[in-house]
């Protein structure tokens, strides 16, 4: 037998040539995953530093990896996007006016409810959550919001790890871009609150119906054309926040949550900022360039 000393860890092994030439290629390919990896993150990093510097602007980032049978499953980038291993933010733990995206914990909250029984989806529930979702209406919200206390409420969400106040009497609700995200990883995965596989569908169908499209969706799609969103917007005064799950054609899902205020805005006018930083988030990571090194952001 020839045979080959393979060097790791620091400990030397002892392989047939075959199967020498194998370890050999598998190191070499994870660590030009590694390399790619952290050249992405820093690129993305990078730039959104660089869109949240005046403080105006939080954004979280988190690569689902690939849809179960998708082209990019199987595609030999498949590890370079493993769930996770992109995870990236910038000013992500400011507190910041949620607008209408605390409806989103409000569903977390009602599907926890449904799981003690006490939610069921009524023709009357079902028409009204749609249109909280769809249509962005306030009604349904307000009405569950008052029949179960905001300390209530906000008692929960802490109880998720996600932003511990998000409801206070008299005043706005609040979160961080941050905590939207660790909810939205939990709902696209279909994890806790949101592991009825009915339910999250029906949730996440309505989100992609959702009609205030200007911001995730058109940057996603100007990124690559064909990329589907589904997302809830907030808008209150200054403030347009969107938070979304993206699928991309090739069947590539992240999360971002893009949150702004500031720069004279009102009604929708913050929305194109959000597309533009949509566009730009989804080209460093998935575009034809991603993994090589951006010098200049501006």
């Amino acid at each position: 037998m020839i045979a080959t000393i393979v060097i790791i860890g620091g400990l030397s092994y002892l392989f047939n040539n075959s199967s020498a030439s194998t370890i050999i290629e598998n190191f070499r390919t994870t660590q030009a995953i590694k390399k790619k990896q952290k050249i992405i993150k820093t690129n993305l990093t990078n730039y959104l530093n660089t869109v949240t510097k005046d403080g105006t602007v939080s954004v979280s980032f988190y690569n689902l990896g690939a849809e179960s049978g998708s082209s990019a499953a199987s595609s030999k980038y498949a590890k370079l996007y493993q769930a996770g291993s992109l995870e990236t933010e910038s000013n992500a733990h400011a507190v910041k006016t949620a607008a209408s995206t605390y409806k989103l914990y409000l569903t977390a909250y009602l599907m926890n409810q449904k799981q003690n029984g006490d939610f069921s989806w009524t023709a009357e529930n079902t028409d009204a959550f749609s249109k909280m979702i769809v249509n962005s209406e306030n009604d349904f919200a307000e009405a569950q919001l008052e029949k179960y206390g905001a300390s209530t409420i906000s008692s929960f969400i802490k109880k998720q790890g996600w932003y511990p106040s998000v409801f206070q009497e008299g005043q706005a609700a609040k979160t961080t871009s941050y905590s939207l995200q660790l909810l939205l990883k939990d709902l696209a995965t279909g994890n806790g609150v949101f592991e009825n596989k009915s339910d999250q569908t029906k949730i996440l169908d309505l989100m992609g119906q959702q009609i205030y499209r200007t911001g995730i969706p058109t940057g996603a799609n100007a990124a690559n054309a064909g990329t589907t969103v589904q997302d809830k917007v907030g808008f209150l005064n200054d403030t347009n926040n969107d938070a979304g799950i993206v699928t991309l054609p090739n069947g590539q899902r992240y999360i971002l949550v893009v949150m702004t205020n500031g720069h004279n805005q009102s009604g929708l006018s913050g929305f194109s900022r959000i597309a533009e930083i949509t566009k730009n988030v989804q080209k460093i990571v998935y575009g034809s360039d991603a993994g090589t090194k951006i010098e200049n952001y501006s």
